[in-house]
């Protein structure tokens, strides 16, 4: 950290306050007119007494998705050492991600931290667990579907696009050209678990060159910004080592599952991508693993509960 180079922050609220710009930066900072489509406000209540001091107020704005609105504010050009600060005085219910202003410019922005409470459109792309399998209901996915649509039938859409037996590689060379036709503002990618499988035919002992998660999640997250949508990532979910070990010509162990969610994890928080960790709500619990790899009923309910929780 230098201190020195200059981060653009898209603003709507409190931090276009030059009382609060002084208290929080010792300046009053560069700020310049911009807008950001897509995107309604709602009020949030505020109980940290340090940002009530700052803003004056107990309740700030934060963003919604909303197809037909835009949000105006404007844009202030930060140093490192000002943006920490930024993050240090936006309280738990926000987080900084990338968004596309009005005028094509990719800028920070403090977005709701629950990244489903706030989408309206959302494209589930991944494999046979997002896809739902072994669950005539639909798996997680549909249960998403159900509840985020019953929010508001207006304007809520879930579009649920995995293919069973996709890798990440496959996510991202067939997602992009989806998108437009759906008008997403949320893209959930659920995919990874088979860039964990090994042929059986392959060795047992050393460790495989791990894919290039990096390249896939990046053309992933460029797909989304492209189209001021917000991507979200969704880690692997526990699996049942002693029945995957022959699975349809292919051997998933938990090493290499657990592997894969740490790099996943890696990967979002160094890219300020929102990960949502689906491993804990089946861990240990085999009975709700059909075949070991995929959920039954009752196992996707689980994990339908999970994404609730951490992300509505």
């Amino acid at each position: 950290m230098t201190g020195t180079r200059a981060h653009a922050l898209f603003s709507f609220g409190t931090l276009m306050d030059e009382r609060v710009q002084t208290a929080l930066f010792g300046r009053a900072v560069p700020t310049g007119p911009a807008s950001l489509a897509g995107h309604t406000t709602r009020p949030l209540p505020i109980t940290d007494q340090a940002v009530i001091a700052a803003s004056g107020l107990d309740v700030h704005l934060t963003l919604e998705r909303s197809f037909a609105a835009t949000v105006d504010g404007a844009v202030l050009h930060l140093t490192d050492r000002e943006l920490a600060a930024a993050d240090a005085y936006e309280v738990d219910d926000y987080t900084r991600r990338r968004v596309r202003l009005s005028s094509g410019e990719t800028v920070w922005a403090y977005l709701d931290a629950k990244p489903l409470r706030a989408a309206a459109r959302i494209v589930i792309v991944g494999d046979s667990i997002a896809y739902g399998r072994c669950d005539p209901r639909g798996g997680w996915a549909a249960r998403l579907a159900a509840t985020h649509i019953a929010r508001n039938e207006t304007d809520h859409r879930v579009f649920n696009l995995a293919v069973p037996g996709s890798t990440l590689a496959d996510v991202a060379e067939q997602t992009p050209a989806l998108l437009d036709a759906r008008l997403p503002d949320t893209l959930l990618v659920a995919a990874g678990i088979n860039d964990s499988a090994r042929p059986l035919a392959a060795p047992r002992t050393g460790r495989d060159a791990a894919p290039d998660l990096t390249a896939r999640l990046g053309a992933l997250a460029a797909a989304a910004l492209d189209r001021n949508a917000r991507l979200v990532v969704a880690g692997p979910s526990w699996i049942d080592e002693e029945r995957t070990r022959d699975y349809e010509g292919l051997c998933f162990t938990r090493e290499r599952a657990l592997e894969l969610r740490e790099s996943l994890r890696t990967w979002s928080e160094d890219n300020h991508v929102d990960f949502l960790d689906l491993w804990e709500p089946l861990r240990d619990r085999p009975e709700l693993l059909a075949d070991g790899l995929h959920p039954t009923p009752e196992g996707h309910a689980a994990l339908h509960r999970h994404l609730e929780a951490i992300g509505h």
